[in-house]
């Protein structure tokens, strides 16, 4: 099996990179992180390749070499909080879209004529999309757009599985800068097991950990005032 993952250099794609090759695939560890990359190719099957997610030129002229995958899994991303919503900063909005979401659309440009008949189509996306949340305009608008093509990819695509996962809090170099709680995180390692878990199963959403997501999607039945009401609290 041939595995390319995206946003490989740290936590959950580093550990999906280091996971899939101790299984025996052959991983393509994709990033822009040279000496991390240079980390991981250091890991038996783990080849690297070097490109930004969000310059579709760069993608298609790094992954050149490569013909064909069974598995892409698109994890690169990033995340920042909208501190003050009623001074609106849509640098910052433009920045979180750029990377979450208009790389996925560069990536399956570029990536999605390569995964073989049968094969399959991972993106990560975030349980922040079953509600919304203090801070989250610009990371939760950009993640549910994820969910959302992922969904429509499900439907429109014939011959590949897409499977949409939708994680908690993980600990990972990028929530290590969250200045609030983080409930029921789970280690970049666990994380990895979750995802592989579901991969393997083919199912349509993997998401975790389990007692924190069912938490959220049941609170989707609240009433949006209600929750509304709930979620204001959340930030006193």
């Amino acid at each position: 099996m041939i595995t390319l993952i995206t946003g490989a250099t740290s936590g959950i794609g580093e550990q999906l990179a280091i996971k899939y090759a101790e299984q025996g695939d052959t991983v393509i560890a994709c990033g822009r992180n040279t000496q991390k990359l240079a980390e991981l190719a250091k890991h038996n099957n783990i080849k690297t390749c070097q490109f930004d997610a969000t310059n579709l030129q760069d993608i298609k002229a790094a992954t050149l070499g490569y013909p064909q995958f069974d598995r892409v899994i698109l994890n690169a991303g990033n995340c920042e909080y909208v501190d003050d919503a009623r001074n609106f900063d849509s640098a910052l909005f433009e920045r979180v879209i750029n990377v979450n979401l208009l790389s996925m659309g560069y990536c399956l440009e570029a990536l999605l004529p390569k995964i073989t008949s049968g094969g399959q189509l991972v993106m990560v996306s975030s349980s922040v999309t079953y509600l919304p949340l203090p801070r989250s305009e610009a990371y939760g608008a950009s993640k549910a757009g994820v969910s959302y093509l992922a969904k429509t990819l499900a439907v429109d695509l014939n011959d590949v599985d897409v499977t949409l996962v939708h994680p908690g809090f993980v600990k990972t170099p990028l929530t290590d800068k969250n200045d609030f709680p983080m409930p029921m995180a789970v280690s970049a390692e666990k994380a990895a097991d979750y995802i592989i878990k579901g991969v393997n199963k083919r199912r349509k959403e993997v998401h975790f950990p389990y007692r924190f997501t069912l938490i959220l999607k049941a609170l989707r039945i609240l009433p949006l005032s209600l929750w509304l009401k709930i979620a204001k609290g959340l930030t006193r």
